[in-house]
């Protein structure tokens, strides 16, 4: 692991970076975007502000990794290139890479464009649903806590359905609607691995909210279809699965990257499988080294979902796993009103804008949609700090598929 002394940034292209990279050997550029100088071991960047973001992912390809960034005038940026000797390159970055397209968005390599064509998807339609069973459902609320929330596990051994972390499954309730006609399916996040709860390849699991309000017209009480049925069902039960679905929410492939994960209530269910995939397996295509952060999101202690699993995690891997609540009836926030999320954001958004300067930190968002604009006024102002227009920043890490966003 490691962290950036500094960053900085704006959309005036007078604007220039110092990178300080090691791990790439005698290695330059040839490019007049970036100006290598060496020294001690490490090569420095001088790099303009329209060009950092494809000169992170160039450094990463080559096996780089950037251990500072700073902001420099044309001025300093100047006495910084002539005061050290600078390296015969060896390797070109600029002519050897993907040029950017005329909307700024970098060109994916083959490589790249083909990271996640081997995702399953659709194995199972809703004309043609595969039958699993219910071998558990366990409630997750504590004593004391609101609502219901089930983590159910149904059995898939007797059919072909394959997913991965960050996908989600259909799910088709028993009965029909007022007209008549079956009732259609809903999306849920898979709660566990592609090798399932019991690391066996036979399972998926599922954390599902009962949904229960009052109708604004009548004041009465109503259920939701799909979630009533899913808590209420019985070992050996049958089910009726589709899906899998989804590419937004899928980890990435390097075991040394940060993950920055917020969720809200069962916006858990993703992230749980990641931990799971990250700490409680021992896979030998995947052994995670990097930095995992949850920020986590509930009403009261009691439904702190998987807390006990949460809490152990951290106790084990206090170098690779931090976790930080926010809880909205029992926790202030510094104007003295209820802790949200986005309160949390805020209280750590500084560090937050450091790690995301790494290029192979990748922020999750899943839960309620209201979340959103909250996460987005704390990092503004993070980012307002070093003259970075958020709004555009973040277009950026989209463009990078390292802003991830799964709400509702």
């Amino acid at each position: 692991m490691y962290y950036l002394s500094a960053a900085s940034g704006s959309a005036s292209s007078n604007r220039l970076f110092r990178y300080e990279v090691i791990g790439l050997g005698n290695v330059g550029s040839g490019s007049q975007e970036a100006t290598p100088v060496r020294t001690s071991g490490s090569v420095f960047f001088t790099v303009p502000y329209n060009r950092m973001s494809q000169f992170m992912q160039r450094i990463t390809r080559l096996g780089g990794k950037i251990v500072s960034i700073q902001s420099l005038s044309i001025e300093s940026a100047g006495e910084v290139s002539h005061s050290q000797t600078p390296v015969q390159p060896s390797v070109v970055l600029d002519e050897s890479e993907p040029k950017e397209s005329d909307k700024g968005a970098p060109v994916k390599s083959k490589k790249e464009s083909k990271a996640h064509g081997d995702v399953p998807l659709n194995i199972y339609r809703p004309n043609k649903p595969f039958i699993g069973k219910c071998i558990s459902n366990e409630e997750l609320v504590g004593e004391g806590g609101e609502g219901t929330v089930r983590h159910l596990t149904f059995d898939i051994s007797s059919g072909n359905l394959k997913y991965i972390e960050g996908q989600s499954i259909g799910i088709i309730p028993q009965g029909s609607d007022k007209n008549g006609k079956p009732h259609k399916l809903r999306l849920y996040s898979i709660a566990s691995t592609r090798h399932g709860d019991l690391v066996d390849d036979k399972t998926v699991s599922l954390c599902v909210r009962q949904l229960v309000y009052k109708d604004p017209k009548t004041d009465q009480t109503v259920y939701g279809v799909c979630s009533t049925y899913l808590t209420q069902l019985q070992s050996g039960d049958d089910v009726k699965i589709t899906g899998p679905v989804g590419k937004e929410m899928l980890l990435p492939e390097d075991p040394e990257a940060t993950i920055i994960m917020m969720a809200t209530g069962t916006g858990i269910a993703p992230f749980r499988a990641y931990l799971w995939r990250m700490f409680k397996e021992n896979n030998s295509d995947y052994s995670f080294k990097g930095l995992a952060w949850l920020f986590f999101g509930v009403a009261y202690t009691p439904n702190i979902l998987y807390r006990e699993e949460l809490e152990d995690l951290q106790r084990e891997f206090p170098n690779h796993f931090r976790v930080t609540y926010a809880i909205s009836r029992e926790q202030t926030n510094s104007q003295g009103g209820k802790m949200y999320i986005q309160h949390r954001i805020a209280e750590h958004a500084d560090e937050l804008w450091q790690l995301l300067q790494k290029p192979n930190t990748h922020t999750y968002i899943c839960g309620l949609k209201g979340m959103e604009g909250g996460i987005d006024e704390g990092m503004s102002t993070a980012a307002a700090k070093f003259d970075v227009n958020w709004s555009e920043y973040q277009r950026q890490l989209k463009r990078q598929e390292r802003w991830h966003v799964e709400t509702y």
